[in-house]
């Protein structure tokens, strides 16, 4: 496949560097872990068409889903909560929670991230590659299957925790804004006040964020989420872009801001292990052979109508054309008809002569006297 060869192209030995294979340290010693900028600086860089697509599951999973990097999704996971007014996460738990299929026969499946924060509050990340359609109702779909696995036996409802549902979206899905980041809750409808803090939806459309990116909108320097959602955007291996001037602007960003330093970090070494990019490749053949059989089934449903639609024309033609004939064919024994009555022919004549029937013959008899 072309594409796994283009991602191959950079051979691992050639860039692996001791300063990112060693362990990472404790996140929250920002002096013993990243002593200067200038060490940051010194970090080897390997090029970025190296670097795993954040947007493939796999990737994010193993830089914001494991415990060692619990600092980094906490800051990340911030930067989401202060559009809405929360307060701050101080720490968060990992959670395995599986969604239940979505129709009787589906199997379960593993949610992609879902944390709880110190106060209970679930957060459940999705990322979605592919648009597989109904995004909205599937997320509500999980939303609603986390919500009611709090309820145990004795609890009341009052002790239910919010649960704050972000999707991060590798395409569009609104038209009524060209906002790339939206925010949901249940409002009353004419005076739009909230009802509850407990359903809280967020939608990070990423063409969009590119976009807005590319027209000069975005001020990642003011804007902190902004900088997460960039580092997501700058990796595409499925339309080979990689945005060199998001990277130069995150990495001067980092410069300052030294909770993106070991996202930076630790995302190059997770690209750098040969076992984990072997799994992430695959991951993403994955994902684009599940893209490609889809393709291929709407091109020849597209084909099928087409060919469905010329036979039926065919089909219309021809017996647009028989029945032109015969209202010709009939027209014209009406007419012999007309005329032989009119010279005084007796009925049965005129009926064996134009093959019309008897009540035929008659009606035309009968205008002819009118």
């Amino acid at each position: 496949m072309e594409l796994t060869k283009s991602l191959r192209q950079y051979p691992l030995e050639s860039i692996i560097h001791d300063t990112v294979r060693d362990e990472p340290t404790d996140y929250s010693n920002n002096e013993s872990d990243f002593q200067s900028n200038k060490r940051f600086r010194a970090l080897k860089r390997i090029p970025l068409p190296r670097l795993m697509n954040l947007k493939i599951d796999y990737a994010f999973k193993q830089l914001f889903g494991i415990e060692k990097n619990k600092q980094i999704t906490i800051v990340f996971l911030n930067a989401f909560l202060q559009e809405t007014g929360r307060d701050p996460i101080k720490d968060i738990t990992f959670n395995n929670i599986e969604a239940g299929g979505e129709h009787v026969d589906d199997k379960q499946s593993r949610l992609d991230l879902l944390v709880v924060t110190t106060t209970g509050e679930k957060i459940n990340v999705e990322i979605q590659f592919t648009d597989r359609y109904n995004m909205i109702r599937r997320s509500i779909y999980y939303w609603s299957g986390i919500y009611r696995s709090q309820l145990l036996s004795g609890m009341g409802y009052e002790e239910l925790s919010d649960v704050i549902s972000i999707n991060l979206l590798n395409f569009n899905i609104f038209d009524q804004t060209e906002r790339f980041h939206t925010m949901y809750h249940l409002f009353e409808d004419e005076e739009q006040f909230k009802l509850t803090n407990a359903m809280e939806f967020h939608y990070i459309e990423m063409p969009k964020l590119l976009k807005a990116w590319k027209e000069d909108k975005l001020d990642p320097w003011k804007d902190v989420l902004a900088r997460w959602q960039l580092l997501l955007g700058m990796v595409d291996h499925r339309n080979k872009k990689f945005y060199e001037d998001i990277y130069h602007e995150l990495e001067e960003i980092a410069m300052e801001d030294k909770t993106l330093q070991k996202p930076f970090h630790n995302w190059e070494e997770l690209s750098m292990t040969p076992e984990q990019y072997l799994a992430y490749e695959s991951r993403l053949k994955h994902i684009l052979d599940e893209e490609a059989a889809k393709r291929e089934a709407e091109l020849r449903a597209q084909e099928a109508e087409k060919d469905g639609m010329e036979r039926g024309m065919k089909r219309g033609m021809k017996r647009g054309i028989e029945q032109g004939m015969e209202r010709g064919e009939e027209k014209a024994k009406k007419s012999i008809a007309q005329r032989l009555l009119s010279d005084g022919t007796e009925i049965q004549y005129v009926m064996n002569i134009t093959g019309l029937s008897k009540e035929e013959v008659l009606e035309i008899q009968k205008d002819i006297a009118e």
